[in-house]
């Protein structure tokens, strides 16, 4: 019997010496995530706020379609009144920025920053002084 190996045989009387000077202990959790980090994503909580005010824009005509983007850096939230179109608004999670202005922010189709803030519901309400203005 034979056992398989990656090792090149060995002849007769030959041993196998192993060299542990330049071993390294590398946590393989932190190695896979240096090598390629998970993208950002949103959570269920955020996408049902999103997809709330979603529905509701939708049932009034401003909005017909949505994409979902999972970058490294951040996820994104786009919307359109057609979807051949630039996004109406982005609704943009970014980490990084979390210590500093706020992870969440809306961005409309010229890329001005409408709203930045730490908690996403507050950032969403935005769209309900959009609507008011509307309603008016």
């Amino acid at each position: 019997m034979r056992l398989m190996t990656d090792q090149p045989d060995l002849r007769h009387g030959e041993s196998r010496s192993v060299d542990h000077s330049s071993s390294v202990v590398v946590d393989l959790r932190e190695y896979k995530q240096s090598k390629d980090p998970l993208p950002v994503t949103f959570h269920r909580r955020e996408l049902d706020a999103i997809l709330w005010i979603y529905g509701r824009m939708v049932g009034d005509g401003e909005w017909r379609d949505y994409a979902i983007d999972h970058l490294k850096d951040r996820a994104v939230f786009s919307v359109f009144k057609r979807s051949g179109e630039m996004p109406l608004f982005r609704i943009e999670k970014n980490p990084k920025l979390a210590a500093k202005q706020g992870a969440y922010c809306v961005i409309s189709v010229n890329g001005t920053i409408l709203k930045r803030g730490h908690e996403l519901n507050q950032v969403l309400k935005v769209f309900d002084k959009a609507l008011k203005l509307v309603d008016k």
